[in-house]
């Protein structure tokens, strides 16, 4: 049996969290301005999402890409090395990225609510008291 350790479990179900909104996130920081991989990964550590590294994101980039919610286009780069591989959002992608938001924030809401200690005023104490 394999005993999981607290920074490891929660890292675990970070990124099972992370799995189902990750698209989302990706869309959300490159609606704001066109990014290449390196700056899409750099802008989710800042918003303290460090769990996913460059290689995971190509394979989402790709599907985002097939399915129309952004295109990609080549620039030189700024440091004059090779030019890089920039994404913008589409219209589509646009309006998935908005439609998503909506559904996150009632999703989120009601996380919210089922996981408050106050949604009820009951404690654990209180369903023991009742046996």
């Amino acid at each position: 049996m394999t005993i999981a350790l607290p920074g490891a479990a929660a890292d675990q179900r970070r990124t099972q969290l992370l799995r189902g909104v990750l698209d989302l996130c990706l869309l959300a920081l490159i609606a704001e301005r066109p990014r290449y991989g390196f700056e899409i990964v750099s802008g989710l550590a800042e918003n303290g999402l460090e769990l996913v590294s460059e290689g995971s994101i190509y394979p989402l980039l790709a599907r985002l890409q097939k399915g129309g919610l952004i295109d990609a286009y080549r620039a030189p780069s700024p440091s004059g090395g090779a030019p890089r591989k920039y994404y913008r959002l589409t219209g589509e992608g646009r309006a998935a990225l908005t439609a998503g938001r909506t559904t996150w924030q009632g999703f989120a809401t009601a996380v919210d609510r089922t996981l408050s200690d106050t949604q009820s005023g009951e404690t654990d104490e209180t369903h023991d008291a009742d046996r």
